[in-house]
């Protein structure tokens, strides 16, 4: 695994947009149905965007209807750490880019065969690579 990554927040802002460090580093999320990538079916990896770590395949993306890119798997699973979320009342479990701690969006337990696992996953947070 790479290096963590470690910046302050003038860093990340100089680096990121508004929206990508609303979402990866505050925790915002996109508005469902507005990210570059929801509807995307191009082939090749979506990397975090703030520090490159591969996080999904293509392959493993699915139209969940929800609004948000979802995945039934990381490219690897140690790529991405997750941890209990209870904002807003709710409990669910938020995704991580595990080298530099980016918020990516959240992980539920009703995607498809094989994982049954869905990572909603905020477009703001990925940059996609072609093969």
């Amino acid at each position: 695994m790479k290096d963590k990554v470690t910046k302050t927040d003038e860093e990340w802002r100089q680096q990121l947009t508004d929206e990508q460090f609303q979402v990866t580093r505050k925790k915002a999320t996109e508005r469902p149905f507005t990210g570059q990538y929801n509807g995307s079916k191009e082939p090749g990896v979506y990397r975090c965007v703030c520090c490159g770590t591969d996080l999904f395949d293509a392959a493993t993306k699915f139209d969940s209807g929800t609004g948000w890119p979802s995945f039934w798997a990381p490219v690897n699973e140690e790529n991405v750490a997750t941890e209990e979320d209870r904002a807003f009342g709710m409990r669910r479990v938020e995704v991580l880019c595990s080298v530099c701690d980016a918020h990516l969006g959240h992980v539920f337990d009703d995607g498809p065969a094989p994982t049954y696992l869905r990572y909603c996953i905020n477009s703001a947070s990925l940059k996609h690579q072609k093969d």
